[in-house]
């Protein structure tokens, strides 16, 4: 473990509360940052509170090392998004190929303004749960992109940061295990239970993976991790 502090982006699904475990085993301090954004699925910021709640009481080092959880108003990203994200419209892929729930910049926007806050914060690593390798297919979750805005970053704020991003190269089968590996079936009850994904934003009934519609791509995909998490 190190003695230097991290950021994580931390909006209350299940990526980001794995990213959170990950770097409460790895960061002497950690604070958290979550985005509002108007988007339809809101209700995972309100997961915040008790899953930082559940994770100090996993461990004892966790609780020791989680600090303050920070909120940013990003109104002005929802208001100019016409997506299914930030909009009462039917999920469906466009003509270019990507899903409209892709909000544009979504995660550009969120990693400057997480820098921009760990600079005050005095915090050097930023962590966050963009991965390419089982997602949507979102530009800005590629590692190129990662890679390149980490260059900007430290540029731009004469700092050097660096990003971290856990998941970029697992699926979602294995960030399963991975929350297994971190805090064991303990943790993986506290995300099936208390995380938030579906972007629909329906809690709806309890599916062996957690809540939501069950039909979106969120629930989609974390659904076939599931499937793939307790068949491996």
């Amino acid at each position: 473990m190190q003695d230097e502090g991290a950021l994580v982006l931390f909006s209350g699904g299940q990526d980001s509360t794995t990213c959170l475990a990950w770097a409460l085993e790895r960061f002497g301090r950690v604070e958290t940052v979550g985005f509002d954004y108007g988007q339809r699925h809101r209700i995972e910021l309100e997961c915040r509170g008790t899953l930082r709640d559940g994770l100090r009481a996993m461990k004892p080092g966790w609780a020791a090392r989680l600090g303050e959880d920070h909120t940013i108003d990003l109104a002005s990203l929802g208001a100019i998004s016409d997506t299914a994200l930030t909009r009462e419209v039917a999920i469906e892929m466009e003509e270019g190929g990507l899903p409209n729930t892709f909000v544009p910049g979504r995660n550009l926007i969120f990693l400057t303004f997480a820098a921009a806050l760990a600079y005050r914060r005095g915090l050097r690593h930023i962590v966050g749960g963009m991965c390419e390798t089982d997602y949507s297919g979102y530009p800005d979750c590629r590692d190129d992109t990662i890679k390149v805005l980490q260059v900007a970053l430290n540029l731009g704020m004469e700092r050097r940061f660096i990003l971290h991003t856990p998941l970029m190269w697992i699926d979602k089968a294995e960030t399963w295990r991975l929350s297994r590996r971190l805090g064991g079936d303990a943790l993986v009850r506290l995300v099936v239970e208390d995380t938030h994904t579906c972007y629909r934003g329906e809690r709806g009934p309890m599916h062996p993976w957690g809540h939501g519609c069950g039909t979106c791509p969120a629930c989609e995909l974390r659904a076939a991790g599931w499937q793939g998490f307790v068949e491996g």
